[in-house]
């Protein structure tokens, strides 16, 4: 297929072009079109973690198929930054939700990485599925990082996977930036135990001999 991508902005100086039109296999999606970005120009990718997408003038997600003949911009973050609260199903990046909240104005930040563990109550872990009412789960994200920026005066972002995860990948990922650190602490910390309380992402481990929906185990 046809894709006709459009630079914008920091991303445009990065690719040295303001559009350009990629042939990719089909079925596509955003993901698909972000890697080949990525291995087309180096420059881009550096910044290409930090990047939306939007199709058809729409903000969309990675798993968003694309249309031959579809108009895809690359859009860098504006100048005044943007909230990051995202479900997603590729893989995560730590530094992603670092740029998101770093600011010379707030000289701490606090990040945390959940990474799926090899075993778990001495039971040896083939793999963790993860699945989530997407667009309830970002608002809750959402409103989880409003909160938390109100009680603590920090700044959050926050980004977690859906589907199949093998052990050392990354399930979510935080950060949170604040003048001092004490609050920085305090927000990140309360951000993940509200996640695991009060967003609606689920998962199942899977072992060698069974599986089990944590939560409703034994």
């Amino acid at each position: 297929m046809n894709l006709t991508v459009l630079f914008f902005a920091a991303a445009r100086e990065a690719a040295g072009l303001d559009r350009e039109t990629i042939v990719l296999p089909e079925p596509a999606d955003v993901a698909a079109l972000r890697r080949a970005l990525a291995e087309r120009h180096p420059a881009l990718a550096r910044i290409l973690p930090r990047c939306r997408m939007a199709a058809g003038e729409e903000l969309v997600e990675e798993h968003h198929p694309l249309a031959d003949g579809a108009e895809v911009a690359v859009i860098p973050p504006v100048s005044g930054g943007a909230p990051l609260f995202r479900v997603q199903d590729a893989p995560l990046s730590l530094a992603e939700v670092v740029a998101a909240v770093a600011s010379p104005g707030r000289g701490a930040v606090v990040t945390f990485s959940g990474d799926v563990r090899s075993e778990t109550r001495g039971r040896p872990v083939v793999r963790l599925e993860y699945e989530a009412y997407r667009s309830m789960a970002e608002k809750t994200l959402a409103r989880i990082g409003a909160q938390l920026a109100e009680a603590h005066g920090a700044v959050l972002a926050i980004v977690h996977r859906v589907g199949v995860l093998q052990p050392g990948e990354s399930a979510v990922v935080i950060a949170a930036a604040a003048p001092h650190r004490t609050p920085a602490f305090r927000a990140c910390e309360e951000a993940i135990e509200r996640l695991k309380r009060e967003t609606p992402i689920w998962k199942r481990e899977v072992f060698a001999d069974g599986t089990e929906w944590v939560g409703l185990g034994p």
